[in-house]
């Protein structure tokens, strides 16, 4: 594992996109000492298997999972997720955006949402980023259930559910519970000023999002309506009391 690297991991099927995506990655700056480095799928039967297959190929340690519709615009970004890795050990993923709890119904827009972001045309399930909860005077980042997946920085690798989710849809929310489960916490950035625009053109394809939607409910429905903190210490009970990667 090199442990200063980074390594965009983007699933695509637009080279329009692609290209614009990676002119704002090459033209990030890069802590000293440390290297980028990126993969595309293109083809992808699922993202969960494009994810997995890419995390196997990389050794970067911090590995970013980005949409291929996301223009990151702030330069710094890099030494930004550093800084908030490295203020604690126990922090396994960042997201730009983010939501305190799980929904009751497992759609996680229905929470309130944490960070910021810009977006071409904003409607559900997002909301002009003036309405998100941010605060940069008091806190550096704040934690989070559950990160939007246009964005999920890792420092750690832990395997993408490919069995269950054989889409496109839920494979944030599945991933961020299988990092609580395991004692890490999930942080959302508070933004003077998004640091991402998501040009995603409206809303998504959601045909199958409630296919997911009822797998999700009926996988984790002892954890719905859970804060993170909740979440980690049912998990820790089930492990006999042991918090594995935190302190609260």
């Amino acid at each position: 594992m090199n442990n200063k690297k980074f390594c965009f991991i983007i699933c695509t099927n637009n080279p329009a996109y692609l290209e614009e995506c990676l002119h704002y990655i090459q033209h990030l700056a890069i802590p000293e000492g440390y290297s980028t480095d990126f993969i595309t799928v293109t083809g992808a039967e699922s993202i969960t298997s494009a994810y997995q297959g890419a995390m196997e190929q990389s050794d970067a340690k911090y590995k970013i999972y980005l949409h291929q519709d996301v223009f990151i615009l702030n330069r710094r970004i890099l030494a930004d997720i550093l800084s908030i890795f490295s203020s604690h050990e126990g922090i396994g993923m960042i997201g730009m955006v983010g939501y305190e709890a799980i929904a009751y119904d497992g759609i996680m827009w229905h929470m309130e949402r944490l960070g910021a972001l810009y977006q071409k045309e904003p409607e559900k399930p997002y909301v002009d980023y003036q309405k998100y909860q941010y605060s940069v005077h008091s806190d550096k980042y704040r934690y989070a259930a559950v990160a939007d997946g246009f964005f999920m920085a890792t420092a750690y690798d832990l395997p993408w559910n490919t069995t269950e989710l054989d889409g496109f849809d839920f494979y944030d929310a599945f991933q961020c519970i299988e990092f609580l489960k395991r004692g890490y916490k999930i942080a959302i950035p508070m933004q003077r000023n998004p640091w991402c625009l998501h040009d995603d053109g409206g809303l998504p394809d959601l045909s199958q999002y409630d296919k997911y939607r009822q797998i999700f409910l009926k996988k984790y429905q002892n954890i719905l309506g859970k804060d993170y903190r909740q979440i980690i210490e049912l998990y820790s009970q089930e492990r006999g009391g042991r918090h594995e990667n935190i302190t609260f």
